[in-house]
């Protein structure tokens, strides 16, 4: 396959009915690292018209649910045999640490794993007891049809796992438009989805930018659900192109996540280490670019100094770099665009009167391997509060802001003052407290003692303008499906309601 030829449609590889192409940026060095077809509408209203075919006419909506989930083993197997292949695209486009790459591959798999399991293990319907031995009442679950699917930049393997393996249990067709960023393991994951044996038209793909391709296949009348994973602005410009057809819609649009550590999470040498690696980990990993990133530090204001006085000088010592490169632990943000951004956020955080105790800027030439990427040290704000934009916006950059508190219900009052609920932690030795704030506060996810894990049997959303539906779990099956109920009449007989 040529390298502009980065669009699938109905099984075939096709470069842009425009000829446009797009250059893919290595962030680590800004050099060209790959070449791929720019689509446009004609080739977002071909792929559809493809998935529509491979659903009305096509054998794979009737495929029986063990035959699907068969399949979607075979793409957890051919994903673990090209692991390190693919671990290092997404290394190289997305800046993250090789390490993380493979690990993203791992829970790729995971995923398949899962979803493979659920649709398999589950019955032909749910019998309803209409109250008669002369009728037979069942619910049963049937594909959506069409799924449109628009993933991230910062994880795009794994985002479009998570939406590919569940509309592919429930028997669905789909297009997938990943960012234009960072595209490039989601043609490769295509590609594997072909290997295993998936029939023409199932799995489409486009290459291309959110306008035109991402807003067309949000307005499209042939497309029956439409899956979004990114930012806010963009996620309602998808839910306003959705609603005149009436479509299905999710949306996962981020977080402003707030990590909550009490005093007495503190109070052994072993707990205190533990809550600032945490800390850290919450904040930093993938430089910060990740919807759940713990990027505010909700801290009781008595061991305040201390702790943030630790974070910043172990935040001093990340090393950064390419993320294929030994021993890096951080690599670069994945564009310009994001590299300008966080500047602009760090400086109006000083202009509002936080006060920096690490990072704040571009690491020098010398600092750094390549020197040409868009790295910038991981910065710590303290004294920040509520009204300023770097604690109120989601930032997506290697920034974390200090905020403190003094009693339980002030911390449950900063954590909840957000328009965001996706995610967040709570870190106490007491744990009646911790399970007491976890219940209050209002995400999607909340961590007790630890920060980042997720598991595929549990939904993953949020609240708020975090977006509607879940992912993962068993409602994240039920996002591709349609619920029908079928009612029959064993014994049918006249009803006499009219008299004629």
């Amino acid at each position: 396959m040529a390298a502009v030829e980065t669009i699938h449609v109905d099984g075939a590889w096709r470069a842009a009915a425009s000829g446009a192409q797009r250059e893919v940026l290595d962030p680590a060095d800004a050099k060209t690292l790959a070449v791929v077809a720019e689509g446009g509408v004609e080739d977002t209203d071909a792929a559809v018209a493809a998935a529509r075919r491979a659903f009305d006419q096509g054998p794979w909506p009737g495929t029986p649910v063990a035959e699907r989930a068969a399949l979607l083993r075979r793409v957890a197997e051919l994903l673990q045999r090209d692991r390190e292949t693919i671990a290092l695209i997404e290394s190289r486009d997305t800046g993250k640490t090789l390490e993380e790459g493979r690990v993203d591959v791992d829970d790729v798999t995971n995923a398949f794993r899962y979803f493979a399991d659920l649709a398999a293990g589950e019955s032909a319907g749910r019998v309803i007891d209409a109250g008669t031995p002369d009728v037979h009442s069942v619910v049963v679950h049937e594909p959506v049809g069409v799924c449109a699917m628009i993933t991230p930049w910062n994880y795009p393997l794994l985002q479009a796992s998570w939406k590919i393996a569940p509309a592919l249990a429930a028997g669905n067709t789909f297009v997938i438009k990943p960012s234009e960023v960072t595209p490039l393991s989601t043609v490769h994951l295509v590609r594997l989805l072909a290997e295993a044996g998936l029939p023409a038209g199932v799995a489409n793909l486009v290459t291309g930018t959110g306008d035109p391709v991402g807003a067309r296949l949000s307005e499209h009348p042939d497309v029956d659900l439409v899956s979004f994973t990114g930012g806010l602005i963009s996620g309602t410009k998808v839910a306003q192109a959705a609603a005149p057809t009436v479509k299905k819609v999710a949306l996962e649009l981020g977080g402003k996540n707030p990590n909550v550590v009490f005093a007495d999470a503190c109070a052994t040498a072993e707990g205190f280490d533990t809550a600032v690696d945490q800390a850290l980990n919450a904040a930093f990993i993938h430089s910060g670019q990740v919807c759940s990133a713990g990027a505010r530090l909700i801290i009781e204001e008595s061991v305040r100094e201390r702790f943030v006085a630790e974070l910043a000088r172990r935040a001093e010592k990340i090393k950064l770099g390419r993320g294929t490169e030994d021993g890096v632990e951080c690599g670069p943000l994945v564009s310009a665009q994001q590299l300008d951004k966080t500047e602009a956020y760090v400086a109006s955080a000083l202009e509002e009167g936080a006060l920096l105790r690490c990072g704040g800027k571009q690491p020098e030439p010398n600092e750094v391997r390549p020197a040409t990427g868009y790295f910038y040290l991981p910065t710590v704000l303290d004294q920040c509060h509520r009204e300023m934009r770097v604690v109120r916006e989601e930032t997506f950059g290697p920034i974390l802001t200090v905020e403190s508190f003094q009693t339980e219900d002030e911390a449950v009052t900063l954590a909840n003052d957000t328009e965001y609920g996706l995610a967040g932690a709570v870190w106490s030795a007491d744990t009646a407290r911790a399970r007491r704030v976890a219940a209050r506060l209002r995400h999607g996810t909340v961590w007790i003692n630890d920060y980042h894990p997720y598991l595929p049997q549990a939904e993953w959303g949020g609240f708020g303008k975090s977006g509607v539906g879940r992912e993962l779990g068993p409602a994240g099956l039920d996002e591709y499906r349609e619920t029908k109920h079928v009612y029959e009449n064993l014994r049918p007989s006249p009803v006499r309601w009219f008299a004629g």
